[in-house]
């Protein structure tokens, strides 16, 4: 299994003419000009560590805390942090910037360059459809509900306590 670090992974390849795929060398790491490159044998990765280094999300907190909101499904069951993730793996990821259907195809514990993270995962045909979509349609909401002006007065400011108190109270 290849795990991919920091730089780009083809200018690593060229860098190190040892390098053979049918070897196997456990734990060999090779830094060279900025780049990083593991053939660690690994058959599992953390869901939330993957989910950083995929760049689904900013930290590893924010994964870990939607995998307990139960925003990430593992195979079509919901996912604790702690879960691991494989090669072939079907995750359903629901963020801010919309719902992705992806299949596992590397694991990676680190967080690289949005390129290389882009490696890690194949999202499907639907997904992206259903992404666009969802985001052409908050493009033309926008458009129907322009935002105000400005600060609103002091009679708004009331306006808006009062629905707002009597929303929590129905």
């Amino acid at each position: 299994m290849i795990v991919f670090g920091l730089r780009d992974a083809a200018r690593c390849f060229s860098h190190h003419a040892a390098w053979n795929l049918n070897a196997r060398v456990s734990d060999t790491v090779w830094k060279d000009a900025g780049c990083c490159v593991s053939t660690r044998s690994m058959t599992g990765v953390r869901i939330d560590k993957w989910l950083w280094a995929a760049r689904f999300f900013k930290t590893r907190a924010l994964a870990a805390r939607a995998c307990e909101l139960g925003r990430i499904q593992s195979n079509h069951q919901p996912a604790k942090a702690a879960r691991e993730v494989h090669v072939g793996d079907l995750l359903q990821i629901r963020t801010e910037g919309g719902e992705f259907q992806v299949e596992v195809l590397l694991l990676s514990e680190v967080r690289g360059p949005a390129p290389i993270a882009q490696t890690l995962y194949r999202e499907s045909e639907a997904s992206r459809d259903l992404r666009l979509k969802a985001a052409e349609e908050r493009k033309a909401m926008r458009s129907f509900a322009p935002a105000p002006a400005g600060r609103p007065s002091k009679r708004d400011r009331r306006r808006i306590i009062q629905f707002r108190s009597q929303r929590d109270n129905a």
